[in-house]
């Protein structure tokens, strides 16, 4: 099993830490080059555009290799899916907020819609 594997395999069993986002966007913020006379605005445009690149990568999967994702295709989007990452780090940091509680507070969010049976469907407050 290679280091990809077994970090998945230990993500899907829930050997994960909150601590791992914050880490990470604090490294993130070391990056940031942007004026504060943009924070928000920024990374919220950059938020947008990057996943637009995971969705027009994934679309050229399905249209022109019939939904079957090579290892280039993967890590293509991953590299994409990395931007999306920093760009949401950037964003909760501009916003005075850890990624490890809204990853939290997110998964406290969807545990609750599961337990109630209203994972499915539409609607903020479900």
């Amino acid at each position: 099993m290679n280091s990809l594997e077994k970090d998945v395999k230990n993500f899907m069993e829930g050997k994960y830490n909150m601590s791992d986002f914050n880490s990470y966007q604090r490294s993130a913020a070391k990056t940031a080059v942007y004026d504060d006379a943009y924070k928000v605005i920024y990374p919220t445009m950059g938020l947008v555009g990057e996943a637009g690149e995971v969705a027009n990568k994934v679309k050229k999967v399905l249209r022109d290799k019939d939904g079957v994702f090579t290892a280039e295709d993967r890590d293509a989007i991953a590299k994409e899916i990395g931007d999306v990452l920093w760009y949401c780090a950037a964003l909760a940091t501009d916003l005075e907020l850890t990624l490890g509680y809204i990853a939290s507070q997110n998964e406290l969010k969807l545990s609750k819609r599961k337990a109630n049976g209203t994972i499915g469907g539409s609607g903020d407050d479900r």
